[in-house]
């Protein structure tokens, strides 16, 4: 009978690494792993103190302590798209948007997985800033991929109206939101909405579509507040008046449930997300619990060096991510740059692809070896057939992209490398099994699309504080653009001292401009990645997301173990070999 051969790999770090070696990786990656806590933290507190004290005063809480309340006692919460927005300001003040005005998060609440929406009460009432409408859009087609409840918790004043040509026209405009509602709810996607404040115009269509909507005294929802309303102020109208719970809950019946505070709300929601049924995860650990690496997670951190030019061994990287350090890798005389195989994570089986780094051979030149971190013939076609078998068995595939892009040279041509690339893409393309992609350094050209980035759905793809996402390298676009005035050896051909000045500033300004682009917050401001996260915290969101890959019924066929298509594949493979 099949069984899956997860077998122990990994060594001690002081195996792996000497202590000067791992000490010189831990200082370099400190600072850098210090400012992304910093910044995380500047982001959580919105637009300051000041305004929390407006919240309160009002009576509320903030959304921060509205999300602290919703998850589980002594449960974490793991947010996408902290960084959106950052470093940008909008308006003629000018002013920021810290995480673009809206919490998105993961959230265990009653023991299950939830997406959660929150808009920031302390960053302009929760208005929609640019790019807000593309956020939580990106956070409800999470959901849909995984099928995970959804909860709203509504407290926005509408469109930031000075920046409004940036957020509301457009095929991801404000818009979109609610036909991403409407798809949820085809899809039988629980939607839960909590309306704690503001509820105009747009931002009142969010809750509607749900299929529980709660409301609390301060809460009203409403197209058009009582300032855009003739006559309102002889009539004395309030936006309370005319769209509050009195209306809404008892008149109108736009809303289900009237509750007096923000914590009495919070709690509902909980109760209501405790009636849905009960994660399947535990079904397909089969009564197996999850086991912590064998080897400590925390020692990622100190164990890839931060510069992207020195490599380690990417078996190490596996070893603390996968339950008690135990793999089984597949095809692995097959494009040695890469390793295929199965790990559990949190008890539950995962796919992993991870570039290999260094050097290894060269099967069409067997005295010799290539570099690896890059993808030629033989790793693309053992990718694309991995791939395919872990969709057809319903196994969820983690990503590990530390790539420098394809092989390139006639060679390479020859053999046809743009068409077993096509092959992998489409691979990646069609695939219906949950992916996600993690950017542990380089992500580069062809190679970044080729190992599941995110213009190829993965549901959300990390990056870290040592990511570089680029089409090519500093130093190798600046050759390229300065290339007819250099010789084979990428010198400068000129004799003349103020031209090679000239030429030489030029290729340093190209350079310092890439990698300036390069940088992880660039990426995750424009949504070109979803979060940034510390190395030693990479295996506490894959359990996240491989958990919440289980824990729907009904809507994904996974296959037991024992009728893989992945030991159709290794059988052949062992067998040609």
């Amino acid at each position: 009978m099949a069984h899956v051969p997860l077998t122990p790999i990994g060594r001690p770090r002081t195996d792996v690494l000497d202590e000067r070696a791992w000490r010189e990786h831990q200082e370099k990656l400190a600072p850098l792993e210090e400012k992304l806590r910093a910044r995380r933290e500047e982001v959580h507190a919105g637009w300051g103190e000041k305004y929390a004290q407006r919240v309160h005063a009002k009576g509320k809480l903030t959304t921060r302590e509205r999300l602290a309340r919703l998850a589980d006692p002594g449960s974490e919460l793991f947010e996408v798209g902290t960084f959106v927005n950052y470093g940008d300001t909008f308006g003629d003040k000018p002013l920021t948007s810290p995480a673009a005005g809206v919490v998105t998060a993961f959230a265990k609440v009653e023991g299950r997985w939830c997406m959660v929406i929150a808009n920031d009460n302390t960053v302009a009432s929760g208005s929609w800033w640019p790019r807000t409408p593309e956020k939580i859009e990106r956070a409800q087609m999470m959901a849909l991929r995984l099928k995970l409840p959804t909860v709203y918790l509504v407290d926005c004043s509408g469109l930031f109206l000075p920046e409004q040509s940036r957020s509301f026209p457009g095929g991801t405009g404000a818009g979109h939101i609610f036909k991403m509602n409407s798809l949820l709810s085809a899809s039988g996607v629980p939607q839960i909405a909590g309306v704690f404040g503001d509820c105009i115009a747009g931002g009142g269509y969010m809750p509607i579509i749900s299929d529980r909507v709660y409301m609390t005294e301060q809460a009203y929802m409403v197209i058009a507040g009582a300032a855009l309303i003739k006559g309102a102020k002889s009539q004395k109208l309030t936006s309370l008046g005319i769209g509050g719970p009195e209306v809404h809950v008892h008149q109108s019946g736009c809303a289900d449930v009237r509750v007096p505070d923000d914590e009495t709300a919070i709690a509902a929601i909980r109760r209501e997300v405790g009636r849905l049924p009960s994660s399947a995860a535990d079904y397909y650990r089969g009564g197996a619990g999850a086991i912590e690496p064998a080897h400590p997670p925390r020692e990622l951190a100190g164990i890839l060096p931060v510069d992207h030019r020195e490599s380690y061994d990417a078996m190490e990287v596996l070893a603390r991510l996968t339950d008690q350090s135990l793999f089984w890798e597949c095809m692995p005389h097959v494009g040695e740059e890469i390793v295929c195989g199965v790990g559990k994570v949190g008890g539950l089986y995962a796919g992993f692809v991870i570039n290999r780094q260094g050097l290894v051979g060269d099967p069409e030149h067997p005295d010799e070896q290539r570099p690896a971190a890059i993808l030629y013939r033989g790793g693309i076609a053992k990718v694309a057939a991995f791939s395919r078998a872990c969709n057809d068995d319903g196994i969820p595939l983690i990503w590990l992209q530390d790539i420098s892009g394809f092989d390139i040279g006639t060679e390479a041509e020859r053999q046809g490398l743009l068409a077993y690339g096509s092959s992998l893409i489409y691979t990646n393309s069609t695939n219906a099994v949950p992916m996600f992609t993690v950017l542990l350094r380089k992500a580069s050209g062809a190679g970044y699309y080729a190992m599941s980035g995110l213009p190829y759905d993965p549901i959300v793809q990390l990056s870290t504080s040592i990511s570089r996402l680029s089409v090519m390298e500093g130093r190798t676009l600046a050759i390229a653009t300065y290339n007819s005035k250099l010789d084979d050896d990428f010198e400068i051909l000129s004799d003349d001292p103020e031209e090679r000045r000239a030429i030489a500033e030029g290729m340093e300004a190209v350079s310092k401009r890439i990698e300036a682009d390069m940088d992880p917050y660039v990426a995750a401001r424009q949504m070109d990645t979803d979060e940034i996260v510390e190395l030693g915290a990479l295996r506490d969101w894959l359990e996240v997301f491989v958990e919440a890959s289980y824990q729907s019924i009904g809507h994904r066929r996974i296959k037991n173990p024992r009728i893989w298509s992945l030991h159709d594949l290794r059988e052949l493979h062992e067998g040609i070999r």
